[in-house]
């Protein structure tokens, strides 16, 4: 029998796909509204602007450092245990945090100190929802599609963060604890969903190593592939310096004036051309000069940047953030194609887990970095010059990486053809 030539031909994958999109669209709704309920809470306690934004700062670091700690174990956990259980024990936590967020909204009862609690659960939630999935989805596809596969998971990766942040700022609007209890809805749905996804094939890992030589085994493995390692580190950089979501609820407030449903419309511009550019290549997957095209979307990310952090008309600023999100989703479809398809299957668990703790490092501890910037120097110019430093950093990476000029296409090297996942899995039943 023919393999299928559309990932949603299979059963596994299309139960995989209804299982992100609800799970992200309860996340980014859960999460907006963590943010804007932080920044106004400091704000009505008297708070000024900057030091609102420094409660920020802590939101994301919080989430960050249980990151940092667990992602490289995370990583093992998803090559040595069944990834689909992984996955359903961590949207299980989310569901807690969602019910526990709408109980305490509801009575009146949420405080800062409650915000930051759950922000640390999130971040051990994110430390092992994201190798899980990350591995589980190659696993789903035949090889000559996974590219198409990245991107129709990032279509659902990108339609939850366009209509979750939009859910969850207008519900808002109707009632504080609404987004809450929707969102854990969603997860619930989501456990459903990746329920039905059967038993599918990986390839055990080799050897008997102990699990600390395994993950190191892993670190290494990035380390010496050139290639993987400067695409994780670029995206690490260039959206650490140049990170604005967290910075969103300040200028909704105060820059902007737009309030919660304004914050919501702020919010979905980035997903929406981050969704629209994810559409587009699971119609016309990428094919040549893929290593320069992804140094030029991240330096173009950082200039729209700029001009979000300097625009004082809306219209602007969304026009801004769409391009910030189109820019965005056109390196991580490069990226993620090339670290999927550059690395053996035993090790994709722990690759990708260090590609989460650096893609975390951009993002909560990014959130901390921008609060605190903004904390000093004021939200406009802590955008200006990170987008400034995201587009030095492209200059940068391409001299210290030549690899990312020259890189044409997605075929991984010679070499790593040689010993495919199929044929190591050969190997070990032979």
């Amino acid at each position: 029998m023919s393999e299928p030539t559309h990932p949603f031909r299979i059963a596994n994958f299309r139960a995989y796909w209804f299982a992100r999109l609800t799970m992200t669209l309860g996340q980014y709704a859960m999460m907006l509204i963590i943010g804007w309920q932080t920044y106004n809470i400091a704000r009505d306690a008297g708070h000024n602007v900057a030091e609102a934004s420094g409660q920020l700062a802590l939101i994301g670091l919080f989430q960050f450092v249980p990151l940092f700690l667990l992602t490289p174990f995370s990583g093992l956990v998803a090559d040595r245990f069944n990834r689909r259980t992984v996955a359903r024990s961590t949207v299980v936590l989310q569901l807690g945090c969602a019910i526990a967020l709408a109980l305490l909204t509801a009575r009146g009862l949420l405080e800062l100190h409650w915000l930051f609690g759950i922000a640390v659960v999130l971040g051990i939630v994110r430390a092992f929802n994201g190798p899980a999935l990350s591995a589980l989805a190659p696993n789903l596809v035949p090889k000559a599609i996974l590219p198409n596969a990245i991107a129709l998971s990032s279509i659902a990766w990108q339609v939850g963060m366009i209509a979750g942040p939009g859910l969850g700022g207008y519900l808002y609007a109707i009632q504080p604890a609404l987004p809450y209890a929707v969102a854990g809805a969603l997860f619930l749905v989501a456990i459903v969903s990746l329920g039905f996804i059967g038993e599918v094939p990986r390839t055990p890992i080799a050897g008997a190593q102990r699990p600390i030589g395994r993950i190191v085994e892993g670190l290494r493995y990035v380390v010496h592939n050139k290639m993987v390692l400067g695409s994780i580190t670029l995206d690490l950089l260039a959206v650490f310096l140049a990170g604005a979501n967290a910075l969103l609820p300040v200028f909704a407030r105060d820059v902007l004036q737009v309030g919660e449903t304004g914050l919501a419309q702020l919010a979905m511009a980035p997903a929406i051309g981050a969704a629209l550019t994810a559409a587009w290549f699971s119609i016309r997957p990428l094919k040549t000069n893929v290593g320069p095209k992804m140094l030029g979307a991240v330096a173009v990310f950082g200039g729209a940047t700029i001009g979000f952090g300097l625009s004082t008309w809306m219209p602007l600023s969304l026009a801004m953030l769409f391009i910030v999100g189109a820019a965005d989703m056109f390196s991580v479809y490069i990226r993620q194609s090339l670290i999927q398809l550059h690395t053996p299957d035993d090790k994709r668990g722990r690759v990708s887990a260090v590609s989460l703790l650096t893609i975390s490092a951009s993002n909560e501890f990014g959130d901390f970095f921008s609060g605190s910037l903004a904390f000093l120097i004021g939200p406009v110019a802590a955008l200006v010059a990170g987008g400034a430093g995201a587009i030095s950093t492209v200059i940068l990476w391409s001299r210290i990486f030549p690899v990312l000029r020259t890189t044409r296409t997605f075929d991984p090297p010679p070499a790593l053809d040689e010993e495919s996942p199929e044929e190591q899995l050969q190997e070990q039943i032979s």
